[in-house]
């Protein structure tokens, strides 16, 4: 009973503590945000970005002391040397809950530009955070079903004109653009629903990466294939609040972009089957991967086992010359 009222204790403070920090950056937010409402020019954006961007990691900064109060968390991650947060990155990665963002948030901050998520159109609305997320030029994304799309054919690649505005602006200023291959968090019911052939991972979706390596390849110096394990299992948003997840595992790979792996993947069947073929290669290595970062965290080898037996069959330069011909 002791340590139920004590992990809640933990809990509601880490809860409290976040709240007041993001208020207090939204206040901070909202001139810049009216700035770029009120005066659409440039020059005036571009200095509102920044100002915006450098604010966002000062409030993850503050978040990740939150962390560092209310309790402790171990994450061990590797992968972050020669990183620049001068240049672009496409960042991809597996998706299992709601922490896997401030995990991200916390080992990329002050290493490359702030990242920039997908969010659904739904979030726009949430308070304070919505506002937030518009200000820093967040895309938001409105998924439509195969039979919605063929009752209203109209509202067809609503998606694809978003995600290229998006990547008009990111062109301007270095940013890291993030996206959940995935599209949704992993639970055992999606897993089996989709019929994934993947022991730790749903099916990757590759058409937002595609469309943003065709829009941004130029201006992109790499991909960074981030792979998240928690070894203790998969635990609720609440329960890392609570401080009930002690440890954390991140594996970062940088992928080299080649010109090959620009094409039209929504209209060339060609190029679509190579790239789709590609991701999938990418996302069976993770799997794999995902397999032996928690079996080395269970028999207390990880390390060395790691750097030994997976990097040889498992190198973290994977260029498109691997896909399929």
């Amino acid at each position: 009973m002791l340590h139920f009222i004590f992990y809640q204790f933990v809990g509601i403070t880490s809860l409290i503590l976040y709240i007041v920090n993001t208020l207090f950056f939204a206040t901070l937010f909202i001139p810049f945000a009216l700035l770029k409402l009120l005066l659409p020019f440039q020059i005036v954006k571009n200095g509102c970005n920044k100002a915006l961007d450098s604010l966002s990691s000062c409030w993850i900064s503050v978040n990740t002391l939150n962390l560092l109060m209310t309790r402790r968390v171990h994450v061990d991650v590797s992968g972050l040397d020669h990183l620049k947060e001068k240049e672009w990155y496409l960042v991809v990665s597996n998706h299992q809950t709601w922490t896997d963002i401030l995990i991200l948030q916390k080992i990329f901050n002050h290493k490359i530009p702030f990242l920039k998520f997908f969010l659904k159109k739904e979030l726009i609305w949430m308070p304070i955070l919505g506002l937030c997320w518009w200000a820093l030029d967040y895309p938001f994304m409105k998924r439509y079903s195969k039979s919605f799309i063929k009752k209203y054919p109209h509202l067809e690649g609503k998606d694809i004109e978003i995600t290229k505005k998006a990547c008009e602006k990111y062109k301007n200023m270095p940013v890291s653009v993030m996206n959940f291959m995935e599209g949704t968090r992993f639970t055992t019911e999606k897993h089996e629903k989709q019929q994934s052939p993947y022991n730790y991972l749903l099916r990757p979706k590759a058409g937002g990466i595609a469309f943003v390596l065709a829009s941004m390849g130029d201006h992109l110096n790499s991909i960074l294939d981030v792979t998240i394990v928690y070894p203790q299992g998969k635990k609720s948003f609440w329960a890392f609040m609570c401080g009930k997840v002690n440890d954390v595992i991140v594996r970062v790979d940088s992928l080299d972009i080649t010109e090959d792996m620009k094409g039209d993947y929504f209209h060339d069947p060609v190029f679509r089957s190579r790239f789709q073929d590609w991701v999938n290669t990418l996302w069976s290595r993770k799997d794999v991967k995902i397999g032996y970062l928690m079996e080395y965290a269970r028999t207390g080898k990880l390390k060395e086992a790691y750097y030994e037996n997976l990097v040889p069959h498992f190198p973290t330069m994977i260029s498109s010359s691997e896909m399929p011909a």
